[in-house]
């Protein structure tokens, strides 16, 4: 009866909403981008959002470790990724100037693409190897001149909730950018939105946010060494 009620409340409530909450969102952006043309107004935008969905679906985010985050400081947050809603969590509780990679597809999607474009994020051509290096090396330059990114670098969620190996991606911004590497781990979301469903449980999730790891000096051949570090780091969390 239990998931007979989660499917329930998820088809009538929850997803109705959200569907409203980002077209509405959606709809808002897209009006601040014909006057506005700087990143700051789409994130504060973008952030109401993903607290709305937090609060549609009713999860109730603890966050541990905030003060290990310097105001004016900039990151690349790196974390284990189950959930569609893995977003929505750090956008709404961590108060960073975010730019994300987004394949290109999602630049084409009405409203989306122009909330993308608009906030300042960044096409990643996965089709085209060499291309997708470049923008790599200039998301570093942007991340250098003053903003943070998130990096899921399991490359995908987990289908078991399970910390899978890593990409070296996150690794090679950080190094080029010369900025810290903040390892987070997501707990509970596994529990929230299974993945291949659409059906929510409400329920609490604790974002804990570990000491941030240096950078400096660092050479990309180091890469390797640094996502080692990052991956042990969020398995000792997780645990």
């Amino acid at each position: 009866m239990d998931r007979f009620m989660a499917i329930l409340w998820s088809w009538i409530y929850v997803i109705p909403l959200i569907i409203l909450s980002t077209a509405g969102f959606g709809v808002v952006s897209f009006v601040i981008s014909l006057f506005d043309h700087t990143p700051a107004r789409q994130l504060k935008v973008a952030r109401v959002w993903a607290r709305s969905l937090l609060r549609i679906a009713g999860v109730k985010v603890t966050v541990e470790g905030l003060d290990r985050i310097q105001p004016g400081e900039n990151y690349v947050f790196v974390s284990n990724h189950v959930s569609y809603m893995d977003i929505p969590v750090v956008l709404g509780n961590i108060q960073e100037e975010f730019l994300f990679l987004a394949k290109t597809s999602l630049f084409d999607i009405p409203l989306l693409g122009t909330h993308l474009k608009t906030a300042g994020h960044v096409r990643v051509p996965l089709e085209d190897p060499r291309s997708a290096l470049k923008t790599l090396q200039h998301t570093a330059a942007l991340l250098h001149a003053g903003r943070s990114t998130l990096v899921f670098p399991e490359g995908g969620r987990s289908e078991s909730g399970v910390l899978q190996e890593f990409k070296d991606g996150a690794a090679f911004l950080a190094i080029r950018a010369q900025i810290p590497i903040v390892p987070m781990a997501m707990i509970g979301m596994h529990k929230i939105l299974p993945m291949h469903t659409l059906t929510f449980h409400r329920g609490p999730v604790t974002l804990r946010i570990g000491e941030p790891i240096s950078t400096d000096g660092m050479t990309t051949h180091q890469r390797a060494e640094v996502t080692a570090a990052v991956r042990r780091k969020i398995v000792e969390m997780l645990e």
